[in-house]
C-alpha cells in the first residue's frame, strides 16, 4: 500500500544517450546496486560519477518516461536521456 521496499540486489542495464554517453565514455553497461538498498534511477545516477543531477536530464525505464525516484526492477533498462534540441 504505498510502500517503499528495500530490494534484494538489482541489476540494471543502463544506457547512455548523446552528451552523457560522450561524458561517461560509454554507451550501456549493467549496473548493480546490492541488497537492502533502494534501486531508483536517482541512486544508479550516483553510481555512475557523473557529477550532480543534471537539469532536464529525462528518465526511462523499459522505454516508457519515469520520474528519477521511480522503483526499478531487477532486469529494467535504464535509459538516461540530455534535453534534446534541434528544429
Amino acid at each position: 500500500m504505498g510502500e517503499t521496499r528495500l530490494s534484494a540486489a538489482c541489476t540494471v542495464q543502463v544506457l547512455l544517450f548523446a552528451s552523457l554517453r560522450d561524458r561517461a565514455g560509454w554507451s550501456s553497461r549493467p549496473f548493480t546496486l546490492s541488497a537492502h538498498t533502494l534501486c531508483t534511477p536517482q541512486a544508479i545516477w550516483q553510481l555512475l560519477d557523473l557529477g550532480a543531477w543534471p537539469g532536464g536530464v529525462r528518465v526511462a525505464v523499459n522505454q516508457s518516461f519515469v520520474a528519477a525516484d521511480h522503483p526499478l526492477n531487477d532486469g529494467d533498462e535504464l535509459a538516461f536521456l540530455p534535453p534534446f534540441t534541434g528544429g
